[in-house]
């Protein structure tokens, strides 16, 4: 069993998105609490980290002005665009992640999409597989 993990400054800054430093900052405001491990280093129990980031606000969900019912909205950089007669490969990098969209050629050249372009990846899926480390600190 995976269990609470507690997580290193460089480590909870990278989980949320945003620099050491900041992380740094959350601490010293007393809005992230932190305690010593076994290496006498500063760590967040995992708990509070999760409990900080669910308090953030998310992304605005008419990003482009329009109505949709999907939450899981990442808004992102198109870096990549390949089609072939029928289909096409969308890239987008969103923060630290890439997302990859299989949608028709027609929609690729409907929407205009090239590197460069912005675009808000919609995910709307009922199977989400989740994952956790073999070997948990």
């Amino acid at each position: 069993m995976a269990g609470v993990a507690d997580f290193r400054i460089a480590e909870a800054a990278a989980l949320l998105g945003v620099s050491d430093d900041t992380v740094r900052r959350l601490v010293e405001a007393g809005r992230l609490p932190v305690h010593l491990d076994a290496h006498n280093r500063k760590v967040v129990d995992g708990s509070a980290l999760a409990a900080y980031a669910a308090a953030q606000p998310s992304a605005p969900e008419d990003t482009f002005g329009s109505r949709v019912s999907a939450r899981n909205r990442l808004i992102g950089l198109v870096t990549d665009v390949r089609t072939d007669g029928v289909m096409g490969q969308v890239k987008l990098r969103c923060g630290p992640f890439t997302i990859t969209s299989l949608i028709s050629a027609d929609s690729v050249r409907e929407l205009d999409l090239q590197p460069g372009s912005l675009a808000v990846a919609v995910v709307k899926s009922t199977n989400v597989i989740i994952e956790t480390p073999e070997d948990p600190r």
